[in-house]
């Protein structure tokens, strides 16, 4: 519950949740999406509306990253 409340809040990817607790993204992305619907369903909603908005911007932010980079390599 703490990882939910700490994406909610901060309005952060599972990458930086995991980076946050120093655990993987796979177990951020299970803890939130499948063991957090059986102890509080509630905020495992919450939780995945910030986790869905995330992932309809994830082709944006790698495109970003890559301009970057890219900018970058010239220099």
């Amino acid at each position: 519950m703490e990882i939910a409340n700490y994406i909610i809040e901060n309005n952060t990817t599972v990458r930086q949740a995991a980076r946050h607790f120093g655990i993987s993204k796979s177990t951020v992305h299970k803890d939130v999406t499948e063991r957090l619907e059986q102890v509080n369903p509630a905020l495992a909603n919450e939780t995945r509306k910030v986790l869905d908005v995330n992932k309809s911007e994830r082709h944006i932010r790698g495109g970003m990253a890559t301009k970057e980079k890219y900018a970058h390599q010239g220099e």
